[in-house]
């Protein structure tokens, strides 16, 4: 019976499981470590799932903003009955948020075998166009994204590359990184560059991609061998890791680029290398909205992209970048060498880098996906 008094204590909190493949250094595996720096709100509690036990390089930066992160494919019968575990986890949640595509056709087969009363919501991302899937993932999602109860696309791009009625049913919503702690006291530019090696005069351009086909290093590194040929105070550094390591190492040593292009492999110090550098450069073949492409507009870098995905949304041709086309080293050598050789325009471009990446923030992104769950769990 109503007796008069208020109760002070407040509705328990949303259960959250961000899914997604593995935890190793990637572009969307990064935007849940920045979004998880700034998820500070009762209404929700947030966990991670992920499914490849090699890939754990980010699970402490997780850990430290307080959301604990599992991995589903070890114990008993490792790997394989990962699905299993998902099911039963599924029951301990209210909502869960997929970041994988594979991943995001599973879960909305599993919730589907759950009573009604019981399923939690499905929320899923899509980072890059579908055509960039493998046949059957492509398939799985063209046969369950109708089973989502609310779809995000990282870019118009991605948005365009899904199904008619996929594409319908999407919002287009721009993620971003976390300024503050992009921008945190590192390392001075001149001590990394000296542990680079790289020498005063030297014009330095990075790349921060994975070993992947969708990156498209044989693009890059025969752009970079023409330009670095062109011009020998040139240097790029590449940051990645990843399947492909094999053929790309491979591909350097056939064209002879040495020491003028430098796989640095694993690096958890990306904010200071782009502090040390001149540049930015990425020669994708299929992309959604880059994280490294936002991370280097932040530390003031021209950027020099293919045109592809959700590139565009980011790099502004001639104002803080240059765009070109896809799978064309020659027109990618030459806008990496129109930049190197321009003080000037470096300088403008940089300023217009600067001024545009504020548009970029997770706090923005996180807020939107909050007031989705919010209104799916009726929170």
């Amino acid at each position: 019976m109503f007796n008069g008094a208020v109760s002070d204590e407040l509705p328990p909190a949303v259960r959250v499981l961000w899914l997604i493949k593995g935890l190793g250094p990637g572009g969307a595996e990064q935007l849940l470590v920045s979004a998880a720096e700034v998820a500070v709100d009762e209404r929700f509690a947030y966990s991670v799932a992920y499914v490849r036990p090699d890939k754990t390089h980010l699970v402490a930066k997780l850990a430290a903003s307080g959301v604990p992160a599992s991995c589903l494919a070890t114990g008993v019968g490792g790997p394989r009955l990962w699905p299993l575990r998902l099911r039963r986890r599924l029951r301990d949640v209210d909502l869960v948020h997929a970041h994988s595509p594979l991943l995001a056709g599973v879960v909305r087969l599993l919730t589907r075998t759950m009573p009604p009363g019981a399923r939690p919501k499905v929320v899923t991302t899509e980072h890059n166009v579908w055509r960039s899937f493998s046949t059957p993932t492509r398939w799985l999602n063209r046969l369950t994204s109708g089973l989502d109860d609310h779809r995000f696309a990282v870019s118009d791009e991605v948005r365009r590359s899904m199904t008619p009625r996929a594409s319908r049913q999407s919002e287009v919503l721009v993620h971003g990184i976390n300024h503050e702690s992009f921008e945190r006291t590192g390392e001075s530019r001149e001590s990394v560059r000296s542990a680079l090696g790289l020498q005063p005069d030297t014009v330095a351009a990075l790349t921060v991609a994975n070993f992947r086909t969708e990156k498209d290093y044989p693009n890059l590194l025969r752009a970079a061998a023409t330009a670095c040929a062109e011009d020998p105070d040139l240097r790029v550094l590449a940051v990645g890791q990843g399947p492909l390591e094999h053929e790309v190492r491979e591909l350097h040593a056939a064209l002879g680029l040495g020491d003028r292009f430098v796989l640095l492999g694993f690096r958890d110090d990306v904010p200071d290398l782009l502090r040390a550098v001149d540049l930015f450069v990425l020669g994708s073949a299929h992309e959604g909205l880059p994280v490294a492409v936002m991370e280097a507009l932040a530390a003031g870098l021209p950027v020099v992209a293919t045109d592809v995905g959700g590139v565009a949304q980011a790099v502004v041709d001639a104002e803080n970048g240059l765009l070109v086309p896809a799978r064309d080293p020659q027109a990618l050598a030459a806008a990496m060498l129109r930049v190197a050789r321009d003080p000037g325009l470096r300088a403008a471009l940089s300023r217009g880098a600067r001024a545009g990446s504020t548009r970029f923030d997770i706090r923005t992104a996180l807020r939107r996906q909050q007031d989705v769950y919010a209104v799916l769990t009726g929170s």
